[in-house]
């Protein structure tokens, strides 16, 4: 089931978070998220919705739309995220996940989303192509991560032409 996030959601989006945050290049956080952190970031900006993905009462993954750029002309893009927990890759609710946040943002009349993929990654960058990104460039040793240099593709999903 993909919902909207409840006040019970959120020890485990942050499980998930620190999980990448620990452990990989996709996120580039150095220090573990708290629940009340997470939380408190979607309910600053109730302009940008978030989304779980629930399974047997346990929330496996998330989405969300946050401000891409502080200026007021950037107000109609987005960036977005998704984070599955690893046991839930592969079974498509990256995919669902994506769907519902991108069809929500669109009837916000959002005019685009931005995603930065770590690279490598060709799971995160099929998924941002089946869902309508196309990659606007790299930008090389974009963040310093786990000891080494990473590039980030830029990806963006336009709304209206």
């Amino acid at each position: 089931m993909i919902r909207s996030p409840r006040d019970d959601d959120w020890p485990d989006v942050a499980a998930i978070t620190n999980h990448y945050i620990a452990t990989t290049t996709i996120h580039f956080g150095y220090d573990p998220v708290t629940p009340t952190a997470l939380r408190d970031l979607c309910l600053a900006g109730a302009r940008y919705p978030w989304f779980v993905a629930e399974e047997a009462g346990r929330i496996v993954g998330y989405a969300k739309a946050g401000t891409w750029r502080e200026r007021a002309a950037y107000q109609w893009t987005v960036e977005v995220g998704v984070y599955l927990a690893p046991s839930a890759c592969g079974r498509g609710l990256g995919t669902a996940l994506y769907g519902q946040l991108l069809s929500e943002l669109a009837r916000r009349d959002f005019r685009s989303a931005i995603a930065g993929v770590t690279l490598p990654n060709d799971a995160s960058l099929a998924l941002h192509r089946r869902s309508g990104f196309i990659s606007v460039g790299v930008v090389r040793e974009a963040g310093y991560k786990l000891g080494a240099w990473h590039d980030i593709e830029l990806m963006q999903k336009r709304f209206s032409s």
